[in-house]
């Protein structure tokens, strides 16, 4: 998508308050310009900084304004090279994959070759899971929202032929039900792998070749690279990851996960203005630059519904098809977060603004890089004030905020496919936490963590460690009938295990 430079769009994108002093001899257009390159300048001045602050190798951010885009780099594309990050990198976005995933889902859909309605065995009559009546049950709108149920974490590697999304679903067969479909949220990969899957049935063609010939290539994102093939052509990005908690970041030996994830986010790389581009399409309301409906309006407004509500862990408000949802002081901002193995990603977008922001960055905390840069945008150009982050008390071991009461209830152990999480008092009444990573995620260098938990806001607790620079609640959910939570929700439901 070209890129209008020095000039922003002076439309209805912009707060009331961007009005030009009626006698100024200033237009909105002028303001809008000063303000645009103020902007860039600091971004400019300030990326750098961020990323010395919180230990992140390299970063690439792109900014979407009316009709302008900015775009600011900064750092190395690899410790061990020392190579620059330009504007022209290309970064892994993990799992902002989704959103294109849900988004070429919402075109077959549109064009009344999917109902999203249906049930997923209606279209792979195959499907299969441990629990079968659940498997017969499960929605296409399901799998877009999180909300079927099923464990999501199964990353098996099913080889690098184009069956290996048909192969992928098949291995699905023994994966457990973590709860009734369409009661609950739970972050879900192997659910949109199964949509992915979906997607290459209607189209048939291989789930890369449809995404490509019906997204990217419209949108023309001819700079997006599907794997480490088409990655290594262009000025690439690579993750950095610690062998352990005190050793140095260093590039990752595997630079992208399993082509059966592709649909989840295992691969596509682009630059950030490139997701600049694709977020444009959900702002003009399903239309490509040159004028070509790719999606129509309420399509777009479908996807930007919220479907389910997410628990109390200060994450999104609500999830959408395909899109996370933040109902914030000034109103909703969607968007999406990724993460490879040492890359992580974040898109936002204010539709009622025409604002979106793009970040993405090669290691390191992150996070805190990415919620100041989105903050700063969001709050000056959307009107959206930023939202405080959960931090425990200043002294937590001498001032906490009280637990809930009978804490005992939480204790257990919980486990999803990638984690066996421990949470125990101990001899002076205090809570803990400690995971230890399992499976995949434990080979491609997940650390195991541990924390106290401390009173946040009633059955969901706030760890005093951080961990990836913030402090992520922990919600314990649907009690047994002697109280004891049998969930402990992360954004993902992990299940008890003990008796």
């Amino acid at each position: 998508m070209p890129r209008t430079s020095h000039r922003a769009d002076a439309g209805s994108s912009h707060r009331t308050d961007d009005r030009a002093d009626a006698g100024s001899g200033h237009s909105t257009n002028d303001r809008t310009d000063h303000r645009t390159r103020a902007l860039r300048d600091h971004l400019a001045a300030r990326l750098p900084e961020l990323l010395a602050e919180h230990g992140v190798p390299g970063a690439s951010l792109a900014v979407a304004i009316g009709d302008e885009t900015i775009t600011v780099a900064a750092g190395v594309l690899n410790l061990r090279t020392g190579v620059p990050v330009t504007g022209d990198a290309v970064f892994q976005i993990g799992s902002v994959t989704k959103v294109l995933t849900a988004t070429l889902a919402m075109r077959l859909a549109d064009e009344g070759r999917l109902d999203l309605d249906a049930t997923v065995r209606s279209i792979l009559p195959e499907f299969a899971l441990a629990d079968a009546a659940a498997a017969e049950r499960i929605t296409v709108r399901q799998l877009l929202c999180h909300s079927s149920g099923f464990e999501g974490d199964v990353f098996t590697d099913t080889g690098e032929n184009d069956d290996c999304l048909e192969r992928y679903v098949a291995e699905l067969a023994t994966t457990p039900q973590l709860f009734a479909p369409g009661t609950m949220f739970s972050y879900n990969n192997a659910g949109i792998c199964v949509l992915g899957r979906i997607i290459e049935v209607i189209e048939g063609v291989p789930f890369d070749r449809a995404l490509r010939e019906r997204l990217l290539d419209p949108l023309g994102l001819d700079r997006a690279a599907g794997d480490a093939g088409e990655a290594i052509l262009q000025a690439a990005a690579v993750g950095h990851v610690r062998e352990d908690p005190d050793a140095p970041l260093a590039p990752t030996r595997t630079w992208a996960m399993a082509r059966s994830n592709s649909p989840a986010g295992s691969r596509l790389a682009m630059r950030a203005e490139d997701l600049i581009a694709f977020a444009r399409l959900h702002l003009a309301g399903g239309r490509a630059v040159p004028g070509e409906e790719l999606l129509g309006a309420s399509a777009i407004r479908e996807m930007q519904h919220p479907q389910i509500l997410l628990p109390e862990i200060a994450q999104g408000t609500a999830w959408g098809l395909g899109w996370e949802m933040w109902q914030r002081d000034g109103g909703w901002v969607i968007g999406h977060d990724g993460s490879t193995i040492g890359q992580s990603a974040l898109l936002r977008l204010v539709p009622a603004r025409g604002i979106a922001v793009a970040v993405l960055a090669n290691g390191g905390d992150a996070k805190p890089v990415f919620a100041e840069i989105a903050d700063r945008v969001l709050e000056e150009f959307a009107g959206i004030a930023p939202a405080e982050p959960p931090r425990p008390a200043h002294d937590p071991a001498h001032d906490p905020v009280p637990l809930p009461a009978d804490p005992e209830r939480f204790t257990g152990r919980y486990a999803s496919s990638t984690a066996i999480t421990e949470v125990r008092i101990d001899v002076d009444g205090r809570l803990w936490l400690e995971r230890v990573p399992v499976g995949i995620v434990a080979e491609l260098g997940d650390l195991p963590y541990r924390s106290e938990l401390v009173g946040w806001r009633g059955d969901a607790l706030l760890p005093v460690e951080p961990e990836g620079g913030v402090h992520q609640p922990v919600a314990f959910l649907a009690p047994d009938a002697r109280g004891r939570a049998g969930i402990l929700h992360t954004g993902r439901a992990d299940v008890r295990v003990d008796a």
